[in-house]
């Protein structure tokens, strides 16, 4: 018998929300080349991946929501660090988070938005 991947583990690896072994995206996190397009169903279980035309566009919430507990991170992690450092400093460290971390934070958004939205349900038999 197959150990059951665990919720966290599926998204956080971007598995297909009702089998959590195939995969959301057909490339690799460090691939830039389509680095966001997701695959039309599930290359294990065949589920729609996509329920429907421009579906993912609700993801912008979700990515805009991590980007602003970025932000505050970092704020927050400045001010600890560094006893209020300069206007600059507070720029550059969220620009360079941000940009360090877009591909992530593009990923994770359309996987969890996939999960909470998709109403897909997690079937470990398929």
């Amino acid at each position: 018998m197959e150990k059951e991947t665990s919720l966290t583990k599926a998204i956080f690896t971007a598995k297909c929300p009702k089998c959590r072994k195939g995969s959301i995206f057909p490339v690799s996190l460090y691939s830039f080349r389509k680095l966001t397009e997701v695959n039309q169903t599930c290359p294990n279980c065949g589920v729609e991946l996509v329920p429907e035309p421009d579906f993912y566009y609700g993801a912008m919430y979700v990515s805009y929501a991590l980007s602003v507990a970025l932000f505050i991170s970092v704020m927050v992690a400045l001010n600890v660090l560094f006893d209020d450092p300069e206007l600059m400093a507070y720029i550059g460290s969220v620009l360079f988070f941000n940009i360090l971390l877009l591909p992530v934070m593009l990923r994770i958004s359309k996987v969890l938005y996939l999960y909470g939205v998709g109403k897909i349900s997690y079937e470990p038999e398929k």
